[in-house]
C-alpha cells in the first residue's frame, strides 16, 4: 500500500525532502513505516524515538496499523524556550 509522508521543521533539511512515498506491506504499523525512513534516511535515526507522528490531523502511536492512503506527518520533538 502507498503511504504519503510530509516531513516538517528541520526534518525537512534531514531527509532533503518536504514529503515522500513510501510502500508498505499490508498490517504495517506506524513504527514500521518509521523504521523502514530510518533505513532510507540515516539522519531520522536519532529522532526516530522521539519526533511526533499524526496521521490526518491525529496524533498517533507506534501501534497505529496503517491503512491504504494514510497520510502522515512527522515532526520533531517539541521544544520550549
Amino acid at each position: 500500500m502507498q503511504i504519503k509522508i510530509s516531513f516538517y521543521s528541520y526534518l525537512k533539511d534531514l531527509t532533503g525532502c518536504a514529503e515522500t512515498t513510501e510502500t508498505m506491506p499490508s498490517a504495517s504499523t506506524l513504527g514500521d513505516l518509521v523504521k523502514q525512513l530510518g533505513t532510507r534516511f540515516p539522519k531520522l535515526g536519532a529522532l526516530s524515538k522521539s519526533m511526533l507522528m499524526a496521521v490526518g490531523v491525529e496524533y498517533q502511536t507506534r501501534d497505529y496499523v496503517l491503512r491504504a492512503n494514510d497520510e502522515i506527518s512527522l515532526f520533531p520533538p517539541v521544544q520550549g524556550g
